[in-house]
């Protein structure tokens, strides 16, 4: 007997909206405040406002104060819950759709120029947490087939402790010799990819005449206290995750963009 009156999974509800999946297409390159959505998607604020109403309470979205203006909010999507979503969408149409990663294809052999690597630049104010974090993690997760560095506008005297610690307990990656740079170190040189961590800095980058391709990811400083302040090393612990977590969905930008080596 064929099934009859089985609802929609939510997702596939949420996401069929033209305006809810261009929300969706926008939030998933980066980070964006209300007024950058209405600019970019050309609708008005109270239905952008609306529409991203309802994928936060699904939990697709979230929203955080921006730590350079407090009247403003970050929207962030959240990949890892659409990946969840979109297995259990497949799964509730037919068991055989369940998706799996796809298991990586070695580039056969062969003579020619090998490509050349992508350029990121991590960002963050003080250039001693978020931004060498990401750095290291991208570094370690592409073995070295991208050129990666990080930088501050206002860097700190040294890398935090627990930015250390959290990269050699949970990754096994060592930074404990880096010290932070400034963003005037790297202003000429050439990238393919800027990628600010905090609010701040996003509104200090030198000019790049390039055009390299700026993504915003709003990530709140876990440095509340002094260096030795033990209660706030969770939040470093929650923070790498989540740029971990970034940094899996950036591979397969890197990775049509530039360089088949790369594997998410």
């Amino acid at each position: 007997m064929v099934p009859t009156g089985q609802a929609a999974p939510a997702f596939l509800s949420l996401a069929a909206h033209p305006l809810r999946w261009r929300l969706l297409t926008a939030l998933a390159a980066g980070d964006y405040r209300v007024r950058e959505l209405v600019d970019l998607l050309g609708h008005p604020q109270n239905l952008v406002s609306y529409h991203l109403r309802l994928l936060r309470r699904s939990g697709l979205v979230t929203a955080h104060r921006s730590s350079f203006d407090a009247r403003d909010s970050y929207y962030h999507l959240d990949l890892e819950r659409c990946a969840h979503a979109l297995t259990a969408t497949g799964l509730a149409l037919h068991p055989a759709l369940r998706l799996e990663p796809t298991p990586a294809t070695p580039a056969p052999p062969t003579t020619a120029e090998p490509p050349a690597r992508p350029r990121v630049l991590f960002a963050c104010t003080g250039n001693s947490a978020r931004s060498p974090i990401a750095e290291a993690l991208l570094r370690h997760r592409t073995a070295d087939h991208v050129e990666v560095t990080s930088a501050g506008s206002h860097p700190k005297p040294r890398i935090h402790p627990h930015a250390v610690r959290v990269l050699r307990e949970h990754y096994g990656i060592d930074i404990a010799d880096q010290r932070p740079r400034h963003l005037d170190t790297v202003a000429g040189h050439r990238f393919d990819h800027l990628i600010s961590l905090c609010d701040k800095v996003r509104e200090a980058y030198p000019e790049f005449g390039h055009q390299p391709r700026r993504t915003h990811w709003s990530i709140p400083d876990p440095a509340v206290g002094s260096d030795n302040d033990q209660a706030s090393y969770p939040a470093f612990r929650h923070m790498a995750a989540e740029i971990d977590t970034r940094i899996r969905y950036l591979l397969p930008v890197l990775t049509r963009a530039t360089n088949p080596e790369i594997q998410p």
